[in-house]
């Protein structure tokens, strides 16, 4: 099976990973996959603006919570 350079690269990282961390993140990729199946993955390594309002929208949210939390 040949593979893409942006998968080879993932492996390359991946197995240069301590082997606990790497079963963990096979865990976690795999629970992923399942819960997108059919979903197309973007190997993009940009973000685009609307990843930027997501993030920093959701950052702010996490943000106020823990001030809130902060404060009982």
């Amino acid at each position: 099976m040949q593979i893409s350079a942006p998968e080879e690269a993932l492996l390359e990282a991946f197995r240069r990973l301590p082997p606990n961390t790497a079963a963990e993140l096979s865990a976690l990729a795999q629970r992923l996959a399942s819960l997108s199946a059919g979903t197309t993955i973007n190997w993009s390594d940009s973000w685009s603006e609307a990843d930027m309002q997501e993030y920093t929208a959701a950052s702010l949210r996490r943000f106020e919570s823990e001030e809130k939390e902060e404060s009982r």
